[in-house]
């Protein structure tokens, strides 16, 4: 039987290859093609879908077709982090590229509704062709290439019509750091004649796998939270141009079919989007999907699954802008052909697929561009009158944190929220705002559902499965202070731009004493690993104080900074060249004081200040642990501390020297055959051992600490019957997707150094929960008696969540395990609970 589906494949292959054309495969029939733009296959030297193609590549092959053609135009809108460029290829006729920005900037009036923007019936369509976000999911950038060849050297009167009346930006890789790392695998990997047994290699990547980008990172969750630098430079195309269709190209498991909007009605949407979007546009598009597939018999799926409700998916951000973003899931070989237990599905026959429902979206913006264009012109009037009548705003800001406070706002700019200066100081919620370190955001704005993703809370849902997360406000994420008021009582300021936040922190002046930094700054973590690195003693305070400094009196905190000027072997004058250089860097307020008596509290040379030392951090990574947590562990540690770690293959444990490293981080992860005698005589010796998620739940089962587990009760016999059909959504219901609870944190605990409000928003999306135990002094954090703050939660699961542990310390001998429940990094937009595990890292070995 294995013989028949390798044969199988292999006459697939040979017969695309060897009697098919690559035009004839892939397009609709009686289409000519200009012999002057070369195709992909002739460009390459080999036809598309024989081996998967570099990015760079990819990106010759659209430079060339920029070269040739007076319909196309290409730029660099940025670099990812291993510095592949993100190129964009605009294809119109040669009247639109001449014409190109007076186009644009008259379809950015569509978001203005104060202006009055010109009639839609002379007005291009913009499309935003993106492919290829997951690195693993080839075959789309494939498509890309085809698509561009298709509008540019197709001789057709139709295409000529699109053209006309289109302007068309292709991203061929939304992930090339990905793209290529998955690329090279396969190739690599490739037999010839290619195997289809899906056991093979090829099939099968090493961990992490080209899904994600350098740092690990899943770029479909990244729209929102405008964490990685790919994200960022594309919103900020995104928003130059305001597009009116976005695709959203994807691949799925090789044994499904093709999946293509609508998603599951109500269930999978997302609650703010008009309707009309899912009704209307979705059912419109659809049909011409529809018949794309049918077309060349190939089957298809609609309205059951995928979610279309998280505003960070990249077929979900534009749905909140007033176009139509469509997510394409297709049958994924894995890599050349793979056998699927039925048939073998081979790596042009996904490329085929996604190229002729990208050839079918182009038909039906085309054919119905005064209904999209007239859409989002309405839709952006809409939301501004509906804010206005609602007359909300939202005042934030962070005094003691003003880096935190940039970097929330310099979020809303990104993603073009308007923000105003305070006029008066305003009292809400039980806090003080003060102009100067808070800001207003009023909902009557175009961006008015971008106003409520950032700031509400969501409660209330139409289904109880989610496919991601259910929450999403990043107000809660950063931990900003934050309140709704009326519009009647305040007054806006100026509105803000980049500049306007781009303030220096002033230098330190020299002090022939000490120097402080309070550690609830957001970078502080920053200036201490630069510091200790730079061979400076540092010591923390475990008591707080007030003392005079040299801009007056100030109060400083729990886990403040103070670096004795004598305590050092350097000179005060090099001391104070690496405090100035510390502060520039990490962007950090550093106090001199003139002298050590304090006016309240410790004196500086209280033994309440406790030396730090530069610890040296490993953390298991490879096959059986989360990439993702793994990702973002790395990312925060390298963009917000400027610290390396190490990073060693669970692998290599056996033979890697534990005793060298101060801190050993475990994410979650199967670690069942790890020596765990070996790390607990590490712990022993003086080791810090921080596990989150499933390995904290490995190090209470494996009894390398004594704490619990809070577990469900065990179902007891029942004469209870349900419809198998429903099993999906019973168990599903139970799941946690990812959702925010409020928990207790003991601030005076060198974990909660920096924190000055105990209530703490944690982001949760496992199903561990851990017992408090009987240790009064080590439950550093824990979820309150009634902890709900955003997302959905099952009822059991609530009573799960309620007054268990969030956080455990535990101490062995020397050492401590420090078990975070969840993840305190999730997707590196958790800055609220960041700080949490930096304390971990820094802090750990100084719990007593």
């Amino acid at each position: 039987m294995k013989s028949k589906y390798l044969l199988c494949g292999l006459i697939t292959f040979l017969f695309f290859n060897r009697i098919q054309s690559q035009n004839d495969y892939y397009f609709p029939e009686d289409v000519n093609f200009n012999e002057n733009i070369p195709s992909p296959a002739e460009f390459l030297g080999y036809e598309i879908g024989e081996w998967h193609t570099r990015h760079a590549r990819l990106v010759s092959y659209m430079e060339k077709l920029a070269e040739l053609s007076p319909n196309a135009q290409i730029q660099t809108i940025g670099y990812t982090h291993e510095k592949r460029p993100q190129i964009i290829l605009t294809i119109s006729s040669e009247e639109n590229l001449q014409n190109l920005e007076n186009i644009r900037q008259d379809h950015l009036s569509h978001a203005n509704p104060e202006n009055s923007p010109g009639d839609v019936e002379q007005m291009p369509v913009i499309v935003q062709l993106g492919y290829n976000v997951h690195g693993n999911e080839p075959s789309s950038s494939e498509v890309s290439m085809l698509v561009a060849y298709y509008l540019l050297a197709a001789e057709d009167a139709k295409v000529d019509d699109y053209l006309e009346n289109g302007v068309f930006h292709i991203e061929p890789a939304l992930n090339p750091d990905g793209r290529d790392r998955h690329t090279t695998w396969v190739n690599s990997n490739k037999g010839n004649p290619p195997v289809a047994d899906n056991w093979d290699r090829e099939h099968n990547e090493s961990w992490p796998s080209g899904r994600t980008n350098h740092y690990w990172f899943d770029l479909n969750r990244d729209w929102l939270p405008l964490t990685q630098v790919e994200s960022k430079n594309r919103v900020a195309f995104y928003h130059k141009w305001l597009p009116n269709m976005v695709t959203d190209y994807h691949e799925m498991g090789s044994s499904s079919t093709y999946f293509f909007e609508p998603t599951k009605k109500y269930g999978s949407e997302n609650p703010i989007v008009p309707r009309y979007n899912y009704d209307t546009l979705n059912s419109i598009f659809a049909k011409y999907h529809q018949e794309a597939l049918d077309e060349i018999g190939s089957l298809y799926f609609t309205g059951e699954r995928y979610d279309n409700s998280y505003p960070g998916y990249g077929s979900t951000y534009p749905d909140l802008h007033g176009a139509l973003g469509i997510v394409y899931e297709q049958a994924s070989s894995r890599g050349h052909v793979q056998n699927t237990g039925t048939e073998d599905i081979t790596f042009p026959f996904s490329i085929r697929n996604h190229l002729r429902t990208s050839l079918a979206t182009i038909q039906a913006t085309i054919d119905n561009r005064e209904l999209l264009l007239n859409w989002q012109r309405k839709f952006f009037k809409d939301i501004r009158d509906k804010g206005l009548k609602e007359k909300k705003i939202h005042v934030y800001g962070n005094e003691k944190d003003p880096g935190l406070t940039k970097m929330f706002t310099q979020l809303l700019l990104d993603h073009q929220i308007k923000v105003y200066q305070l006029q008066d100081n305003i009292t809400a919620g039980g806090r003080e705002y003060k102009t100067g370190s808070a800001y207003a955001v009023p909902e009557a704005q175009p961006q008015n559902l971008m106003v409520k993703t950032v700031f509400d809370n969501v409660t209330s849902f139409a289904d109880s499965v989610f496919y991601d997360t259910s929450a999403w406000s990043m107000a809660l994420a950063y931990g900003i202070s934050n309140a709704e008021v009326n519009s009647g009582r305040i007054d806006l300021g100026a509105g803000l731009s980049e500049e306007d936040i781009k303030t220096n922190v002033d230098t330190p002046a020299k002090s022939d004493y000490a120097y402080l930094v309070d550690w609830s700054q957001f970078k502080a973590a920053s200036a201490l690993y630069y510091l200790l690195n730079n061979e400076v003693n540092v010591k923390t305070a475990f008591t707080p104080f007030s003392i005079e400094t040299n801009k007056g009196e100030k109060e400083f905190g729990y886990g403040t900074l103070m670096i004795s000027v004598a305590d050092q072997s350097l000179s005060p004058e090099k001391l104070y060249q690496l405090i100035k250089k510390a502060s520039e860097k990490a962007g950090v307020k550093i106090a001199s004081v003139p002298s050590g008596r304090s006016a309240l509290g410790i004196d500086l040379g209280s033994p309440e200040f406790k030396s730090v030392e530069l610890p040296k951090v490993v953390m298991l990574t490879g096959n059986g642990t989360s990439g993702y947590e793994a990702g973002e562990i790395w990312f925060m540690m390298d963009t917000y501390v400027g610290m390396p770690i190490t990073k060693v293959d669970r692998s290599d444990f056996k033979r890697m020297p534990l005793n060298d490293y101060d801190v050993l981080i475990m994410v979650s992860g199967s670690y069942d055959d790890l020596d765990k005698d070996r790390i607990d005589s590490w712990v022993k010796n003086g080791g810090t051992l921080i596990t989150q998620r499933t390995a904290s739940e490995w190090a209470i089962k494996n009894e390398i600490v004594q704490a619990e587990l809070k577990e469900q009760e065990k179902e007891k016999d029942s004469l209870l019957r349900m419809n198998y059909v429903k099993a999906d959504k019973y168990y599903g219901s139970r799941a946690i997707g990812g959702s925010f609870y409020k928990a207790d944190l003991d601030i005076t605990h060198p974990l909660g150094f920096g924190y000055n409000d105990r209530e703490l928003s944690i982001y949760k999306n496992s199903s561990v929960f851990m017992k408090p135990g009987k240790n009064p002094f080590n439950k550093v954090a824990v979820f309150t008696d009634d902890p709900y703050l955003s997302g959905y939660i099952h009822p059991e699961n609530l009573e799960m969540i309620k007054n268990s542990a969030a956080i455990l310390v535990e101490q062995k001998g020397r050492g401590n395990v420090i078990m975070f429940s969840d993840n305190p990094n999730f997707r590196a937009m958790m800055l609220e609970t960041y700080k949490l595990f930096v304390n971990a890292i820094f802090f750990g070995q100084m719990i007593f």
